[in-house]
Parts: structure tokens; C-alpha cells; sequence
């Protein structure tokens, strides 16, 4: 069984999560941490609960998702994975940081291209990828069907959708992603969100004003 733990971090309020099952492996998602203590808190979590992380993994990269990501790899010697649609993100995060008054280590490449159709996998555990792009090119999504639930990134809110008018963004490719790979999962499907509160499938299907008919 995955067990998600997340936390809100930097000035964006961005959800992060680390997943991890009973044999202590875990999987560090959109390490978003920006401050010190941010950081420590994950570090408390990871070192109370004894895991051991063996990937820093990210929906896309954003500079919000990606703040941590030099800062952790340097402390476990983590792979870090994403889409290679969003390299071109990495490359520009000191100035896109710049651009929204944030100072930005400048984050480290690609150890790992996540493709659709390959499985993410750590420990006992495997998670399902699904590349939905819309909010950025390389915007992926990870979908569990055992412990039903999906880390939706960026792209799927409650009541809500991502930005599409950041560099790669495009409105219709984001609600074609959408309707195409995450509407048509069971509808108690819990989605964790890049940012603000959970909700479900069904939940985002029967009243999120972007996805009416």
C-alpha cells in the first residue's frame, strides 16, 4: 500500500508529497521546499519514519515544484525524473525564479525521462503514468489503481484547471488532456493537487465550471 504524505510549501502555496510503502522506499514528488525549515520538516518526516528516498520525481517543472529538487539530490543521491518535454523549464528556473521575486539555486537536469506507458516504481510498489500536457509540454500525472488515487500536478484542481499561459502552455491540449486521460478514471478516484485541497473524479466531473458540456 502507498502511503502519501504531503506537504504546502514557498510563497506559492505548492503542494509536495512523498509516497512510500512498508519497505521504506519512497518517492520525493514536485519537492517544492524553498526556506530552511521547509526543508527540515521534510527531512524530520523522512528520518522519523525511516525511509529512504530513491527518486525526486516531478508532475513538470515549474520553478514552484522544482525548489528543492538541487537541495535534496545533494542529500540522498536521488535520480530525478520528469518529462523531457519540460527540460527547456529546468534550463530557464534561475530566471523564471527572478521573474516572481524568488532566488533560485539553479535546479539539476534530468537523471530520468518518465514516459507514458512505463511504470514508475519504487519498492513493492508501481505507479502509472499519464502525460498530460495543456499546463506545460511535459506535464505528467501519477495514477495508482490499487491505492486509488492520482497526483494530478498542475493540471487538475478542485473546482478548478491549471494556467495555461505560461511558456508551453495551451487551453485546449490542457482540457483535451483532461477529458482523454483523467475524467475517464472511476469516479472515487482522490486527486492530490499541485496546489489547494483535494477532491475526486466524480467531484471535478459534476461541477468544475471548466468541464461542463
Amino acid at each position: 500500500m502507498i502511503k502519501v504524505q504531503k506537504f504546502v510549501f514557498n510563497p506559492f502555496n505548492e503542494n509536495s508529497f512523498l509516497l512510500y510503502d512498508e519497505t521504506g522506499k519512497c518517492i520525493m514528488v514536485d519537492m517544492g521546499s524553498y526556506t530552511v525549515d521547509e526543508k527540515k520538516e521534510v527531512l524530520y518526516f523522512i528520518e522519523n519514519n525511516r525511509l529512504e528516498p530513491v527518486m525526486i520525481a516531478n508532475t513538470h517543472c515549474h520553478v514552484d515544484h522544482i525548489l528543492g529538487n538541487s537541495f535534496f539530490k545533494n542529500k540522498y543521491k536521488a535520480a530525478t525524473a520528469a518529462h523531457s518535454d519540460d527540460e527547456f523549464l529546468l534550463k530557464n528556473a534561475v530566471e523564471h525564479g527572478t521573474m516572481f521575486g524568488c532566488e533560485v539555486e539553479a535546479p539539476p537536469g534530468i537523471d530520468k525521462y518518465l514516459k507514458e506507458g512505463e511504470p514508475l516504481s519504487f519498492g513493492k510498489s508501481s505507479l502509472e503514468i499519464l502525460h498530460v500536457p495543456g499546463h506545460s509540454p511535459g506535464s505528467i500525472a501519477f495514477y495508482s489503481s490499487g491505492d486509488n488515487f492520482l497526483i494530478s500536478g498542475d493540471v487538475l484542481f478542485s473546482g478548478s484547471i491549471g494556467r495555461t499561459d505560461l511558456p508551453g502552455g495551451e487551453y485546449d491540449t490542457l482540457i483535451r488532456s483532461i477529458r482523454e486521460k483523467l475524467l475517464v478514471l472511476s469516479p472515487d478516484v482522490v486527486v492530490y493537487c499541485g496546489h489547494g485541497p483535494e477532491t475526486t473524479i466524480g467531484e471535478e466531473m459534476r461541477t468544475n465550471p471548466f468541464l461542463g458540456s
